[in-house]
């Protein structure tokens, strides 16, 4: 019981029903073509929302806790989207044929917290729409690096509904040391964890699922946000995944 309470004070899940950046600013407009907006459905009703990035016309890979479990009724991914609350020509909503968790997640410390989603149609490329390539085997990113993370996250602590509008910031990758530091719970192995302790800029509610760009490719997704004592986030190490990423995608 002790580290879920730690878990929640210390780890904000991002994704629970939010939905920017904090200190980022907006981008411009379909620049992020592997954006994907991901809306899930229970079997009550309730909504939760998500990013997420296209890596196959077919596929998008997010974060396991944005699916809402045994209570998940459907899930839809909007493609070529920059104002999610308008209609924009560009965009293209396809509805989710199989959402597939890591079969290891755990939903009390967020571990192996990624999920494909295999769309029931492929998506059409345009300039607004473009997968995003994912690292090679054993590819690395180094502290110091500089990344890139987008959402449609809150943009500070104090906001309950965020933007409409894509948001991006820089983040700078730690040292797994000092990740260790930050979070009670953190594995090396397969997160990377990245912030900026001298500015305010980190993912929060409502970016989960998207990813951390480090060199044009996905090195990361947003699993756990920043919260008003931590500017870092914890991102699931991609490579560490890849292995499951493509046995996936290629068995369905």
């Amino acid at each position: 019981m002790l580290l879920v309470l730690i878990l929640l004070t210390l780890l904000l899940p991002i994704g629970a029903g939010a939905e920017e950046i904090i200190g980022g600013h907006e981008v411009k407009p379909h620049s992020h073509p592997y954006m994907a907006f991901v809306k899930s459905v229970d079997i009550e009703g309730n909504r939760r929302y998500c990013g997420g990035f296209l890596v196959q016309d077919d596929f998008v890979l997010t974060a396991a806790h944005c699916r809402n479990s045994s209570l998940h009724r459907s899930m839809t991914v909007t493609l070529g989207a920059h104002n999610i609350k308008a209609k924009e020509e560009t965009q293209q909503i396809i509805p989710v044929a199989k959402a597939i968790p890591h079969p290891d997640y755990n939903d009390t410390d967020l571990s192996n917290d990624i999920m494909l989603l295999k769309l029931e149609s492929k998506a059409k490329r345009t300039k607004a729409v473009r997968p995003l390539k994912l690292p090679r085997p054993n590819a690395q990113v180094r502290p110091g690096d500089v990344c890139r993370v987008a959402g449609w996250g809150i943009r500070s602590f104090d906001d309950t509904k965020g933007s409409a509008r894509l948001q991006e910031a820089e983040l700078i990758i730690q040292k797994d040391e000092e990740c260790k530091k930050y979070f009670h719970i953190y594995f090396k192995k397969m997160e990377i964890c990245a912030g900026d302790p001298k500015k305010i800029q980190a993912t929060s509610k409502g970016d989960s699922g998207g990813p951390l760009v480090c060199k044009n490719k996905a090195y990361g997704v947003v699993s756990s946000g920043s919260n008003k004592t931590i500017s870092s986030g914890v991102f699931i190490k991609v490579v560490y995944f890849l292995p499951w990423i493509r046995r996936n995608m290629k068995r369905l």
